[in-house]
């Protein structure tokens, strides 16, 4: 992995974390995308158990997108 895509990894990693923690809808969305970067990382070194916990990581980020732009927060 090359250090430009270690550190796109990074940047969308931690700014998605510190967003989803600031209650912004948005750190969802750059999770998720810092998740497929890690998917592709971790697919290109052939680590099967990373490769199967990113695919369940990129599901509760999806589900995090899900709660925050689509369900109806009118409903409860």
């Amino acid at each position: 992995m090359d250090n430009f895509f270690a550190g796109l990894l990074f940047i969308f990693t931690v700014l998605g974390l510190l967003l989803v923690s600031l209650k912004n809808k948005w750190g969802f969305v750059l999770g998720l995308i810092g998740q497929l970067l890690f998917l592709g990382a971790a697919y290109l070194d052939k680590m099967r158990g990373l490769v199967i916990l990113s695919v369940i990581l990129m599901c509760i980020w999806i589900y995090g997108i899900y709660n925050w732009f689509y369900k109806d927060k009118s409903v409860k």
